[in-house]
């Protein structure tokens, strides 16, 4: 059972503010809550393996790898700008 104090420091520190009568229903809805992951931990658990996502699911993506294009000085040289080996471009963010 969670108590009024608790739910009180809790809303502080989520910086929510709560009325009595909130006060009221979610300290009722908190401890319901805590009662039933309480009944949760009850299960017998002992023979599953810990999954993630319920089907085998796999990334097909490929791992980033750097990859040294073949024209990258060509396409440098025809920039109207560069620096170090990049492309120089106009910011998009304000300096202030």
């Amino acid at each position: 059972m969670i108590t009024k104090k608790e739910l009180r420091r809790i809303a502080k520190l989520a910086r929510l503010s709560i009325t009595k009568d909130e006060e009221e229903r979610f300290t009722k809805e908190l401890s319901s809550i805590l009662n039933y992951v309480e009944k949760l931990k009850e299960a017998d658990v002992s023979g599953v393996e810990p999954t993630s996502h319920p089907f085998g699911v796999e990334n097909v993506m490929r791992s980033d790898k750097n990859k040294k294009f073949a024209k990258s000085k060509k396409l440098l040289e025809l920039a109207p700008e560069t620096k170090d080996g990049y492309l120089k471009v106009k910011s998009i963010f304000e300096i202030n």
